[in-house]
């Protein structure tokens, strides 16, 4: 068990705001999260899936909805409601021990972004738990079943759900976990676009063999990557995708961009002028909440399970969705996926055609020779 220091803890988060695709939540958000609690008094503890006893459990505390700036009119819909003091990720935690009986050992991120993992680590660090070295994603994504214990039959329930006004259901029975990204999904639009969740119960020896080992550390890896990089005055995207066996994909302006909130996800493209070597080329991205197909002058580019990661080209720092500025100057480096979502449940699950696009995935190392 590691215990984080404050830098550590800002490289994971920039790392996993990288890894997050475009969606994950608000690094900024995540950063301020794990300041405050630093400032508090709080430790941060990593721990290895190897250090975990079988007999644990451990489970998964995160935000659900939509990544959408909230409209006027929404902000109004709910005027009459008091917001809890209390963090939500935390009650829906401890309502889901309460539900079980039992006190669980760790948390877990239920994916890699800069905010929902923050999330993760805060819940532990205030409940004096320690966070797993692991993840069921590896990336963010859109959807509660694109996760690696979906496909290793890791039931998602019994769940909680609590909301920022101190609504908190227990939900102990789902048909699957397509039912509860609908019943989650549908909770969160009636709490303005969002709600804290924690899922998959999970004992130590079954989280064992049906996540990502080292996620954090990996993305602790991205980035001190970033961070050496701007010390040396190097280029952030080459030296992240060096460190990563990643690609640099695209450099260009962002020549426009929309998006619409659409069943709870933040739906919409962006569209990519080239400069330099990809002058007089284009690049568009098409997301849903996180960065899911690509195209280079109008042909199939990098698609999921592949990360598409796109970085501001004067700080190296990612860019969330829908956060683009017409102007921006940007570059688009591609990651990856990790091998359980190559294979072919991984390919349903997160492959372009979970998305409707009737193409076949050929992974980036292919695409990039």
């Amino acid at each position: 068990m590691k215990k984080l220091t404050k830098q550590e803890l800002h490289d994971i988060l920039i790392g996993c705001t990288i890894l997050g695709t475009g969606g994950g939540g608000e690094l900024d958000e995540g950063i301020k999260i794990i300041d405050e609690d630093l400032e508090n008094g709080y430790e941060f503890k990593l721990v290895s899936i190897d250090e975990i006893p079988d007999d644990a459990m451990i489970a998964s505390p995160y935000n659900a909805g939509s990544i959408s700036p909230l409209s006027e009119e929404e902000r109004k819909k709910y005027e009459g409601l008091k917001e809890i003091d209390e963090m939500y990720n935390v009650i829906s935690f401890q309502a889901l021990e309460k539900f079980m009986g039992k006190k669980f050992f760790a948390t877990i991120s239920t994916e890699l972004g800069g905010q929902n993992t923050a999330v993760g680590f805060s819940v532990a660090a205030k409940l004096g738990i320690p966070i797993v070295d692991g993840d069921p994603a590896g990336r963010s994504v859109p959807e509660l079943q694109q996760s690696t214990f979906y496909m290793n039959d890791v039931s998602i329930a019994p769940l909680a759900v609590a909301s920022k006004f101190g609504d908190v259901a227990i939900i102990s029975e789902v048909v699957d976990d397509f039912r509860a990204e609908a019943i989650v999904r549908a909770i969160a639009v009636a709490s303005q676009n969002t709600v804290g969740v924690t899922d998959h119960p999970v004992l130590g020896k079954n989280l064992k063999k049906s996540v990502i080992p080292g996620a954090i550390s990996y993305a602790l890896k991205i980035g001190q990557a970033l961070r050496v990089a701007k010390e040396n005055k190097k280029s952030p995207a080459e030296e992240i995708a060096k460190a990563c066996e990643g690609y640099v994909l695209f450099e260009g302006i962002v020549e426009g961009f929309d998006w619409k909130d659409e069943g709870g996800f933040t739906v919409g493209n962006s569209y990519i002028k080239g400069l330099g070597e990809y002058e007089e080329n284009k690049y568009k991205i098409w997301f849903k909440n996180e960065n899911i197909i690509s195209w280079k002058n109008d042909e199939i580019f990098v698609t999921v399970p592949d990360l598409i990661c796109i970085l501001d080209k004067e700080t190296g720092m990612p860019i969330t969705n829908p956060n683009f500025e017409k102007g921006m100057n940007i570059v688009a480096i591609g990651l990856p996926a990790s091998e359980e979502w190559r294979t072919e449940k991984g390919l349903m699950t997160l492959g372009p055609k979970h998305f409707n696009y009737d193409v076949e995935y050929v992974p980036i190392e292919e695409i990039m020779k």
